[in-house]
């Protein structure tokens, strides 16, 4: 009995070992596919979600998503000093990895009406004065991806936008 322990105490052990050596066991695309939808919702939780996710993109290597950006592509992506980065990013973030899947057709509205709501969340952080600027911005960019699939804005609504800014701004004594 002695000599069994003696000899299950070490193979126990090189097997412990061994087990946490392996490689992490290859993601499926269904598993791909439901983090991808995770982080792809309306939902200000999702936003999180994926943002986390970003800043951390090491820990999501198994996934092999495509994190690349051109942000706004050819809009601007600060129109008017309104920071639509990171929404321009998320947006990327689902055409790419969806694409990548064969899943964007099924997905491109959802992934629009996210960029929508994340536009809409990043236009609130902004004084209400402006807000209205904001918003019409939003629905522009909106807009224009869910007819192109690209964020395209004509120089009539950048330069209306930027009129209702300066507008708004003069209107409250110069608070931004």
């Amino acid at each position: 009995m002695k000599r069994l322990r003696l000899l299950l105490v070490p193979l126990t052990t090189l097997t412990a070992v061994l087990a946490l050596a392996a490689p992490a066991a290859a993601v499926t695309a269904e598993e791909k596919l439901s983090v991808l939808s995770g982080w792809t919702q309306t939902s200000v939780t999702s936003y999180n979600a994926w943002n986390s996710a970003r800043q951390n993109q090491g820990s999501w290597s198994a996934y092999a998503f495509n994190w690349s950006t051109d942000y706004c592509s050819s809009s601007p992506d600060n129109p008017i000093g309104f920071d639509f980065k990171l929404s321009c990013h998320r947006h990327d973030f689902g055409y790419r990895n969806y694409k990548a899947m064969g899943q964007f057709d099924a997905n491109k509205s959802r992934l629009d009406s996210a960029f929508y709501e994340d536009l809409k969340r990043k236009c609130a952080t902004y004084n209400v004065v402006v807000r209205p600027a904001c918003t019409s911005l939003a629905w522009t960019y909106y807009q224009a991806v869910k007819a192109f699939g690209s964020v395209v804005v004509s120089d009539a609504e950048l330069a209306r936008a930027q009129r209702m800014k300066r507008d708004a701004i003069r209107a409250n004594g110069g608070l931004d």
